[in-house]
């Protein structure tokens, strides 16, 4: 790319460009930690406060029938569904990623009890590792063999940003006899996901990153029709019951998809998810994955261009082997992430030497990777992010 104009004559002419104005960005903020906390779309913040004003505030307990609590999880889950390929009534919106993971895979374990030994990567996200674990004990393996008979993995690794094949690895664990239930946290709403076409099993996701949920909106889950039935997960609350308020002494599941709900839905973090869910309308989610490659190949570029081998790309090179974003290693990332976001470009930093950037095609511009290149070197040039205040580490999200 010869100069700044090109960028913005990229802008000029992305199929995407107007979706932008459906997101609060602040002025002169370049956002790109929307891997991490998706920006605000303009709609929530009315969502929110009619539900907390009228149906909470006025409506009251009558808000459960009258505005729809009651059908919030399934409602939202299918137009999270429309998103991943999952077709209506396969798809809830309850609870954590974390809560998600235990309930599914002990469910999956509970199909396959011959083969207790559960398969997952040693970089996967730690809360996938923590999970898998604490279910499954000394039976956590590396490898897949006959003991085998579930295997955990993140679509989109967390830190390099590797795509994997969900479609291939389901097609080959099906294969050997093995169910897969897949993390989507770091794909859904940037990667095309077709559960249904993939005959996926099980997956679970967050929806606070690319779906701009917002800070602790609930998370996703995804059984595939043919489970259903025989889907016993282990957290046994009166909403996921066959008759919640009959108040029985046994429990019943639920019929479908409603048997992974355990307790009362966050009915305000949904109405968030749910007002979030429009920044999608009318988009294609091809346009999405393509302005992806092409804003993670700009700044990769760019990147080698400005600074040669000053920093490493610890990411996958070839951009179809990539989702959102991109991560540079560098022996004093801390520090220069901390000098980055004091110029007004905000990525993150992971352990142990990782510049983490996330690129959100919704809002993310052509220019902004060209300025983020621009003010990385003014502060690789100038030196200030060698500072005791920037390299002292704390706390990072």
């Amino acid at each position: 790319m010869a100069d700044r104009q090109h960028a913005l004559d990229l802008d000029a002419t992305d199929p995407l460009a107007g979706v932008r104005a459906r997101f609060r960005i602040p002025d002169g903020l370049i956002y790109l930690d929307g891997n991490s906390l998706g920006a605000l779309p303009v709609g929530v913040p009315a969502a929110v406060g009619r539900t907390v004003e009228q149906e909470w505030g006025t409506d009251l307990i009558g808000s459960w029938n009258a505005n729809g609590w009651w059908d919030a999880p399934r409602r939202v889950g299918d137009r999270v569904g429309a998103l991943v390929g999952a077709a209506p009534g396969q798809v809830v919106v309850c609870d954590s990623t974390t809560v998600n993971l235990y309930k599914l895979l002990v469910a999956a374990r509970r199909l396959r009890p011959e083969r207790p030994a559960v398969l997952i990567d040693a970089d996967d996200f730690p809360t996938d590792r923590y999970i898998v674990e604490s279910v499954a004990g000394a039976s956590v393996a590396r490898s897949l063999g006959p003991e085998v008979g579930v295997v955990v993995r993140s679509h989109v690794n967390y830190q390099s940003g590797r795509l994997h094949d969900l479609a291939g690895l389901t097609a080959a664990a099906h294969d050997a006899g093995v169910l897969v239930l897949w993390d989507l946290s770091h794909s859904v709403g940037v990667v095309p996901v077709d559960l249904d076409g993939a005959g996926a099993d099980f997956a679970v996701s967050c929806t606070y990153k690319y779906l701009n949920g917002g800070p602790g909106a609930p998370a996703f889950a995804y059984v595939a029709h043919r489970h259903q039935e025989a889907l016993r997960q282990p957290l046994a609350g009166w909403l996921g019951h066959a008759q919640p308020f009959a108040m029985a002494p046994g429990y019943e599941p639920a019929a479908g998809i409603g048997r992974v709900l355990a307790g009362t839905p966050p009915i305000v973090s949904l109405a968030a998810l749910e007002a979030a869910l429009d920044a999608y309308d009318g988009v294609s989610l091809a346009d999405v994955r393509a302005k992806s490659v092409a804003l993670t190949s700009l700044f990769i570029e760019l990147v080698a261009d400005r600074f040669g081998d000053a920093f490493s790309l610890a990411s996958p090179a070839a951009a179809l082997d990539r989702g959102a974003h991109v991560c540079l290693s560098h022996p004093d990332a801390y520090p220069i992430v901390q000098a980055l976001i004091a110029r007004g470009v905000v990525g993150d930093f992971r352990q142990p030497d990782l510049l983490r950037f996330g690129f959100a095609p919704l809002y993310s511009r052509y220019v902004d990777v060209w300025d983020t290149v621009d003010r990385l070197a003014a502060v690789m040039a100038s030196g200030e992010w060698d500072t005791a205040a920037y390299r002292r580490r704390a706390a990072v999200t």
